[in-house]
């Protein structure tokens, strides 16, 4: 893990984790959720220990990608346990508190913030390989918080084709900078599409400008997802862990490196 940080980072003695990275965008809706759950899950293919510390706390999707929304999160005198899914990837999210999913988390940002810092220092994590944090969008005090009080390894960054993917991708990549995080590289979401019948992938949003603002910003391209309806339909029932193809091949590659570098 990461140590040389500008703020003192709270420890967890229930916790060893090798690596732990952030999914960020400077915006919702474009498929942070997704990007994390498909990387733990092609890791935890690997034989990798893998956890995800959902950090979205008003909107979380992490338990029902993974079809654990009606499990209950254990604890005893020492600390929260996180819920395990069918391939024992280790979740904790909010949502795995309420008494009822749909229940709305109507809180103001120092409490949702130290709510984040918590499932990092009260939660035994176990030993682990990768942790992924699923972070809330945008760049904010929330943001801010998860950066200064989790000993973040690196950044992932999210993005779509749309026209204000340059102004979204440097919101996320300056505060990084700022933060002194490294940015592992950057992944596209709905990046194409493909015929069902001739196989043909097609620009649905526009050609993509993934390759100039990569560029300008000297990030790597870590994968572009397309729209897939198995995937949205996996998602939907709580089987994402069941996903043939996870999209994310030269992402996994460059996790695996730096694991195997330490």
């Amino acid at each position: 893990m990461r140590q040389n940080t500008m703020h003192p980072i709270p420890k967890n003695e229930f916790t060893d984790v090798k690596r732990i990275y952030a999914i960020v965008s400077g915006k919702g809706g474009v498929g942070k959720s997704l990007v994390t759950s498909l990387l733990a899950v092609a890791l935890r293919r690997e034989g990798f220990e893998v956890g995800i510390l959902d950090a979205d706390i008003t909107g979380p999707s992490i338990p029902k990608m993974f079809g654990v929304s009606g499990a209950k999160i254990e604890s005893d005198s020492k600390a929260l346990y996180p819920v395990r899914t069918h391939n024992d990837i280790r979740i904790m999210s909010m949502n795995l508190l309420l008494n009822k999913e749909d229940a709305p988390v109507i809180w103001r940002g120092p409490l949702i913030a130290k709510t984040i810092e918590q499932f990092w220092t009260e939660v035994g994590w176990g030993v682990l390989d990768y942790l992924f944090i699923d972070m809330p969008p945008g760049t904010g005090d929330v943001a801010l918080t998860v950066f200064q009080s989790l000993p973040i390894d690196g950044i992932i960054i999210v993005t779509s084709p749309q026209d204000l993917v340059s102004l979204i991708v440097k919101k996320a990549y300056n505060m990084a900078k700022q933060m002194d995080i490294p940015i592992i590289g950057i992944v596209e979401n709905m990046s194409y599409a493909i015929c069902p019948h001739c196989g043909k992938e097609f620009d649905i949003f526009g050609k993509s400008k993934l390759e100039s603002v990569a560029e300008q910003l000297g990030l790597r391209i870590l994968g572009r997802i397309p729209i897939d309806p198995e995937l949205t339909k996996l998602c939907d029932e709580g089987e994402i862990e069941k996903a043939r193809n996870l999209y994310l091949d030269s992402c996994i590659e460059v996790l695996k490196k730096e694991i195997a570098e330490e």
